[in-house]
């Protein structure tokens, strides 16, 4: 492990991120959803107001691997968490110990921000991660489902919605 090194993303980072995404996208066969743009990732990761944080996995100098992630809450244990929107490893770099290593950060920063819970969601059909993820000590929910609610149907639910909003 002496060739890897995991840190903070800085926004020098930011295009081999995207790549990943990109890799991430291709190897999940959703490259078409892909609409995002590095400057957008960049003002988000490091803007004025951050949505979200990475962490890089670097092998002998190369970015190889990526974690995003961001804050939730848990109103059941009235505590912060930790959710991870991705992890990814080229596949060639796969079985070096990597992504035990991100998610090893990862749960570290948790810990540290007295977390209740870190969680992420696998693909049904990605045997293998979820092998890894078991392998680590995580439990894969089988009796819940992410609900999402995007694009033009995102406009129309706010649009739908009743009454005043105040913020």
């Amino acid at each position: 492990m002496e060739n890897l090194i995991i840190r903070s993303a800085n926004p020098a980072d930011v295009s081999d991120i995207f790549s990943l995404i990109q890799a991430l996208a291709d190897y999940e066969k959703l490259s078409h959803q892909v609409t995002g743009t590095p400057e957008a990732l960049e003002k988000h990761l490091f803007g004025e107001k951050p949505f979200a944080e990475a962490i890089i996995a670097q092998w002998e100098g190369n970015t190889v691997g990526f974690a995003l992630f961001f804050s939730n809450y848990s109103t059941f244990l009235t505590k912060p968490g930790l959710y991870l929107e991705d992890i990814f490893i080229l596949p060639s770099y796969r079985r070096l110990g990597i992504g035990k290593a991100l998610l090893k950060y990862v749960a570290q920063l948790a810990v540290e921000r007295d977390a209740g819970r870190l969680e992420w969601s696998v693909l049904d059909w990605n045997d293998p991660a979820i092998q890894f993820y078991q392998g680590i000590g995580a439990d894969v929910l089988p009796d819940w489902r992410i609900c999402r609610v995007t694009g033009d149907n995102l406009l129309k639910l706010a649009i739908a919605s009743q009454g005043k909003i105040e913020s």
